[in-house]
């Protein structure tokens, strides 16, 4: 199956999957959300979970 996507739309999928790449690579614990609107990436979200040590 072939999806035919406007370039312009390719290079901003692109942009933002760099953007989600990089905050992946930053991210230990938690989670990663992206916001879409209008066909769009508007927002990424990233929720970073810290790991206290038992005493």
């Amino acid at each position: 199956m072939t999806i035919h996507v406007r370039p312009d739309k390719r290079q901003h999928i692109d942009e933002s999957l760099a953007d989600v790449r990089e905050a992946l690579l930053a991210l230990r614990y938690g989670s990663v959300a992206i916001t879409i609107h209008e066909d769009r990436v508007v927002q990424i979200d990233v929720t970073e979970k810290k790991r206290l040590k038992s005493s």
